[in-house]
C-alpha cells in the first residue's frame, strides 16, 4: 500500500493568505527549565496550510466546520493534472471523463511550491467550473493552490457556488509527487465549534 502525505508542514515562516494570522508556536512549559513536560501554545488562522473551508466561510450561515458530513473527507478521489493552465473552466472539466467521480483534486502549476512564499498568480477554478462540479453533485473539490478562487476576487463566486451546493473545499495541498489517478482520500478537519475552516492532515492511499 502506497501512502502520499499531501499536507503542508505547518511551521513558522510559512506563507499565509495576505492579512491572515501567521503561524506561531510558543512553549508554555519546558523540561529544560524544570517543568515536568513540554507543552506548546499555537496561534494561526483556521485557513493555514492544507485546510478545508466551512460553509460559513463565505455564506451567511451557521454551518461551521463541525456541520460538514465526514463522508466528504473520506473516500475515493481522483487527482487530475492541469499543467500550466491558470483558469480551470467547465469546458476543461467536461473533457476529463469524471463520470462516477465524487472527489477531485487539481494538480496545478503550484504542485511543487515550497509553501514559503505567497504567489498571487496561482491557478483557480472559474465560477462556471464550480457550477459544473456542483451540478455533478461532487462531495469535495481540492487544489494545491492557496485557494480555489482567483486572487483579488470581489464576488467569491466559486466558493459560494460550491459551498451553497454542499461541496467541501480543500485547499493548499502538496501534490508534486503524486501521479494522476484514483486514490483513497483522508483529510479530517478538527471538530472546532463555530469555525469557518480547519487545517487538516491530508493523505492519499493507493
Amino acid at each position: 500500500m502506497k501512502i502520499f502525505d499531501i499536507s503542508q508542514t505547518i511551521r513558522e515562516g510559512m506563507a499565509v493568505w495576505p492579512g491572515d494570522r501567521k503561524y506561531e508556536r510558543k512553549q508554555t512549559m519546558q523540561i529544560q527549565r524544570g517543568d515536568p513536560c513540554n507543552v506548546s501554545a499555537i496561534t494561526m488562522s483556521t485557513h493555514t496550510g492544507s485546510h478545508v473551508d466551512a460553509p460559513c466561510h463565505f455564506l451567511d450561515s451557521e454551518s461551521d466546520i463541525t456541520c460538514v458530513p465526514l463522508e466528504h473527507f473520506l473516500g475515493p478521489a481522483r487527482v487530475v493534472k492541469l499543467g500550466m493552465k491558470r483558469c480551470i473552466t467547465g469546458a476543461d472539466l467536461s473533457e476529463l471523463g469524471l463520470e462516477g467521480v465524487q472527489r477531485i483534486l487539481f494538480k496545478t502549476r503550484d504542485a511543487d511550491s515550497s509553501g514559503l512564499t505567497f504567489d498571487p498568480d496561482f491557478a483557480y477554478l472559474s465560477e462556471e467550473g464550480a457550477e459544473f462540479l456542483a451540478g455533478k453533485h461532487f462531495l469535495l473539490v481540492g487544489t494545491d493552490a492557496p485557494s480555489i478562487e482567483s486572487f483579488g476576487s470581489k464576488t467569491h463566486g466559486s466558493h459560494k457556488t460550491l459551498l451553497s451546493h454542499g461541496v467541501a473545499i480543500l485547499e493548499g495541498l502538496q501534490l508534486g509527487s503524486v501521479p494522476e489517478g484514483d486514490y483513497e482520500l483522508i483529510c479530517l478537519p478538527l471538530r472546532l465549534a463555530g469555525a469557518d475552516g480547519s487545517p487538516v492532515r491530508a493523505v492519499l492511499r493507493r
